[in-house]
């Protein structure tokens, strides 16, 4: 199957947004059991078994080129590895909805960074959506909505904001690199790669994992690594074939409000006026930059 229709795209581009906001209060309870590490590995070796089936299925289990290995390294590591690691870190110490928001500030480090680096132009449209975003990103971190005197709630805060700033290099290395086989064919290898690391960390800092196992904590994994991850990873590379960028980038803005109320439903975590405030304005962010960006880009082409 080499795309969807537009109706089933958006259905399964929902799913995603679905699977991915309700994942941040799985990984929540699952870090209160065992270690991030330990929480990241496990989940990421369910994940490998799911797409190794998922793949098979689909005809895409590929040799990658050796031209496509720094993006396999780019994503496993910056993306599966340390975003993985640090966010569940990070939940520790935050609640689920504030550690949601804050993670998914990754398309506004992008505005910035990008045109730093001369990867990208920056454009008065993504100036005023990455000031949008981070006036949000003081609005949450206040000292009314985050206890600055805890320093491990400051310290999950600063781990779940270096996520979105790894998160954000992925990004912008995968945009400029030339894909040899498409990310879709790619994505076990970067899963399996992810997967030795986080096993090979955790042995080394924690030892062999030690946990009361549970059916509900085995339900809780096989949730973030079959439809968290794999799933999700598969629908995401089917979705972004099939509807277009400004689709996608506009409609994962709603990831973050899918974890707020999911951490509402199933942690009881409140939603204070800081949260909902800066939500609304890191996600206004983002869609004014992606949109105003993408219409100065139209008129720009309009006009030759």
């Amino acid at each position: 199957m080499n795309s969807l229709s537009p109706r089933a795209a958006i259905g399964l581009f929902l799913i995603v947004v679905l699977a991915w906001g309700v994942n941040w209060s799985v990984t929540k309870h699952l870090v209160q059991v065992l270690p991030p590490l330990w929480t990241s590995a496990i989940r990421s070796w369910i994940a490998l078994a799911g797409l190794f089936v998922i793949l098979g299925l689909t005809k895409n289990l590929v040799i990658p080129e050796r031209r496509d290995i720094p993006v396999v390294l780019s994503v496993a590591l910056l993306h599966m590895t340390l975003f993985s690691v640090l966010v569940a870190a990070g939940v520790r110490f935050l609640p689920a909805s504030k550690a949601i928001v804050l993670g998914y500030t990754t398309p506004l480090w992008v505005a910035i960074a990008a045109p730093l680096l001369g990867k990208d132009m920056l454009t008065a449209p993504k100036l005023a959506g990455a000031l949008l975003g981070l006036v949000g990103l003081v609005v949450i971190l206040n000292p009314t909505s985050i206890d600055w005197a805890n320093l491990n709630v400051l310290a999950g805060a600063g781990m779940v904001i270096l996520a979105a700033i790894c998160w954000a290099a992925n990004i912008i290395y995968i945009r400029a690199h030339r894909w040899i086989a498409s990310p879709l064919q790619l994505l076990i290898w970067q899963v399996l790669v992810a997967t030795i690391v986080l096993t090979g960390s955790a042995l080394v800092t924690d030892g062999l994992p030690h946990a009361e196992w549970s059916w509900r904590l085995v339900l809780l994994f096989l949730y973030s690594g079959l439809i968290g991850t794999a799933l999700a990873y598969w629908a995401m590379s089917m979705v972004n074939k099939s509807i277009s960028a400004l689709t996608t980038a506009l409609g994962t803005t709603g990831t973050p409000l899918v974890g707020i109320a999911s951490a509402a439903i199933l942690l009881g975590e409140p939603i204070d006026v800081s949260l909902a405030v800066a939500a609304g304005l890191i996600v206004s962010g983002i869609g004014l930059a992606t949109l105003g960006d993408r219409f100065l880009r139209s008129q720009a082409t309009a006009s030759g």
